[in-house]
């Protein structure tokens, strides 16, 4: 694939020089607003509307934000007038329309010499009661094949003006999907549903898939006929391996920030969470009791770990703090919680909690003490994972009658799916988009 170039004007002369707007948007604070967004018809003159790849990109874009909670399109119907403007910049751009039709931004398109093949496209995003400039990118030699990563690239940028992080749109989910009963293999797909691939094929069940920080590995626990190990994937090559520790299970990795894999090792009943090195071999005992220590998770600065462990009867979630040695316990009520995932910033643990209704995803705010539900069925709800922006939530459900993976955030909101086409899918976790 071509690479694309692109361009983002900030302070630009070749925009208008606009002063660059303050986060507008509170994703993580708990009274979170809505911001209302129009699209104006792309554009290759005045009055004339771009209907070969200008086309394709608009619907990508309109695809894209529709993931995201804090966003609402406001139809073009509103719009009094219509979207097909005579200007896609500048003083003679009509802003009135978009303020009556209660539109907060708006996103303009213009492909300078055409929307074919090859073609270069500028796409600019103003607030409509000030008119001011909130940042613009230019992307050149598009094809019909980068159009997606064009609509990505600049859905990330949109989101990180307005809330401070565009990560979502640069990430992707790693899962285990079912092949048939017997197999089970890890497939990525991106959290808007796109680039779906399988990227293992081994005889048996694959679960519990992890990426790398640096987006160079995924490992995850295998089980065939004859024995338990630690896979691993690498995104250089697509090289699979299998690392067996004999006479032990291998349950739930997880990687920490230096790119070591934390993982439950059990020779019995009774698993402990190890540190293994970068060539994945045991390297220490991270936690251990006479309990079962299981699905370990860690905040960006490797200081806090989140893990499951009957050690007080039933299944709960505790923190150890590696600064000080000490482990709390997290969840508070309820007898079953258990598959904890910290978010990266360290502030809210997520985990699966049985209630009267089923399995539902609560979390925790390590700050305040608050927990709140924020998945409610129907069906079950578990196996949550934070994204990078510590904002979305993955989590399975079986509400549909098979698992599929849906997303939240962490106040909870209307879920989202996931599209991963045919059979269950379980344990979503998040990672970069590999190169």
């Amino acid at each position: 694939m071509k690479k694309i170039l692109f361009f983002v004007f900030l302070f630009c002369v070749l925009f208008q020089t606009p002063a660059r707007s303050a986060t507008m948007v509170d994703i993580y604070g708990p009274g979170q607003n809505i911001v209302n967004l129009s699209m104006a018809k792309p554009l290759t003159a005045p009055m004339t509307e771009a209907k070969a790849l200008g086309a394709v990109l608009d619907n990508k874009i309109r695809y894209n934000l529709s993931f995201l909670p804090f966003m609402n399109l406001v139809p073009d119907v509103n719009i009094l007038g219509g979207t097909l403007l005579d200007a896609w910049s500048g003083a003679n751009l009509d802003f009135r329309r978009f303020q009556i039709g209660g539109a907060d931004l708006l996103i303009t398109a213009y492909w300078a010499n055409g929307d074919k093949n090859g073609s270069k496209v500028e796409l600019r995003v103003f607030e409509t009661f000030s008119g001011k400039f909130i940042f613009g990118n230019a992307y050149n030699n598009i094809t019909d094949k980068e159009v997606e990563a064009v609509a990505d690239k600049f859905c990330a940028d949109l989101m990180k003006a307005l809330t401070g992080s565009g990560d979502f749109f640069l990430s992707t989910l790693t899962f285990a999907k079912d092949e048939n009963k017997n197999k089970r293999d890890i497939w990525i797909v991106s959290p808007t549903g796109k680039n779906l691939r399988q990227i293992t094929s081994l005889k048996g069940i694959a679960m519990s898939p992890a990426w790398s920080p640096d987006g160079r590995y995924i490992v995850f626990s295998h089980i065939d006929d004859g024995s338990h190990a630690l896979g691993v994937w690498q995104s250089a090559n697509g090289r699979v391996q299998r690392i067996r520790f004999p006479g032990n299970t291998v349950i739930g990795p997880s990687f920490m920030p230096d790119n070591k894999v934390a993982v439950s090792l059990s020779s019995g009943s009774q698993p402990d969470i190890y540190l293994l090195d970068h060539r994945f071999r045991r390297e220490r005992v991270l936690e251990d009791s006479a309990s079962i220590d299981v699905s370990p998770t860690f905040d960006h600065s490797g200081t806090k770990m989140v893990f499951t462990s009957n050690r007080l009867g039933g299944p709960q979630i505790f923190l150890k703090d590696f600064s000080t040695g000490t482990v709390t316990r997290v969840s508070k009520t309820g007898t079953y919680n258990t598959e904890p995932a910290i978010s990266p910033d360290g502030t809210v643990v997520a985990y699966t909690k049985g209630t009267a209704q089923g399995h539902r995803i609560f979390v925790h705010d390590l700050v305040t003490g608050i927990e709140r539900q924020v998945s409610f069925g129907p069906g079950r709800d578990e196996q949550p994972s934070f994204a990078p922006d510590s904002y979305f939530l993955s989590f399975v459900s079986n509400r549909t009658g098979v698992k599929q993976i849906y997303l939240i955030t962490r106040h909870g909101g209307t879920a989202k799916h996931v599209p991963t086409g045919n059979g269950n899918a379980y344990f979503p976790r998040w990672g970069k988009i590999p190169q």
